[in-house]
């Protein structure tokens, strides 16, 4: 999906999360956009007030969530998908960006309940409880987003749980977690687009050179100057020597 922005020229901001994905584009690019999803089999669906493709399957006991992608809007777009991945990985290359992991640090994907089964607000307290200890001990990774029809959608170190305890708030499998990989973007100009699609393609096993016997089940955060990619702990190595160049990664 995020390929299809890129050839239609749009920068993105690609938001997964425990429910629903969210693709944020300037609002100039909108026609431009809904076109381009049509174009790939799309439609918009009244119930869901989304657009949803019936030939793909996406599993929502796993999430995710993305970011802008990096390629200069003075370079030309690239024609294919591979020569998007190629160019993606050779500019990151080019600026020194190198997928950096921290060990001590694991994510957990869930949601928070909305309202206890009586339909009671205690589940939402909990939550804002749970979120206040957090915030308190300054977390070394937190993700929060709310939406206006769904409930909120968490990505936090595993550490962090705890806070939430013993009102079972969380929804999802506590004992999935993710191995965040972590891009610094910021050489990279503000307005480029493309790392999204470049490296999601790559860690597929998109490129004909690929490493990936499998592809890789991947999941996104981007903020303002960081990248991250995350992916389950037995698919981390994999994941690297995808993304690795001559150098090693740094590994805090």
């Amino acid at each position: 999906m995020s390929c299809t922005m890129l050839m239609c020229r749009s920068s993105i901001f690609f938001i997964t999360t425990y429910f629903s994905d969210y693709i944020i584009v300037p609002a100039k690019c909108k026609g431009q956009v809904v076109r381009a999803l049509e174009d790939r089999g799309f439609q918009f669906e009244k119930g869901a007030e989304a657009y949803v493709n019936p030939a793909a399957r996406h599993d929502r006991n796993r999430s995710s969530t993305s970011s802008f992608g990096y390629i200069s809007p003075s370079t030309p777009q690239p024609i294919t998908i591979d020569e998007l991945q190629t160019r993606t990985l050779a500019l990151l290359e080019r600026h020194g960006i190198l997928p950096k992991v921290d060990d001590e640090i694991r994510l957990l994907q869930c949601a928070g309940r909305r309202n206890d089964p009586d339909g009671s607000p205690a589940g939402e307290m909990a939550l804002q409880v749970g979120l206040t200890k957090c915030f308190l001990y300054q977390p070394h990774f937190l993700s929060l987003t709310l939406t206006e029809s769904e409930a909120a959608s968490l990505l936090l170190d595993r550490r962090l749980i705890p806070n939430f305890e013993p009102n079972n708030v969380l929804l999802g499998n506590k004992e999935d977690f993710l191995v965040p990989i972590m891009l610094d973007l910021q050489p990279l100009p503000l307005d480029a687009t493309g790392i999204v699609c470049g490296v999601a393609g790559k860690l597929a096993g998109g490129l004909t050179d690929s490493p990936l016997s499998t592809a890789i089940d991947i999941s996104y955060l981007s903020t303002a100057r960081t990248g991250t990619v995350m992916v389950k702990e037995n698919d981390l190595d994999q994941a690297m020597d995808a993304l690795r160049t001559e150098e090693k990664p740094d590994v805090i």
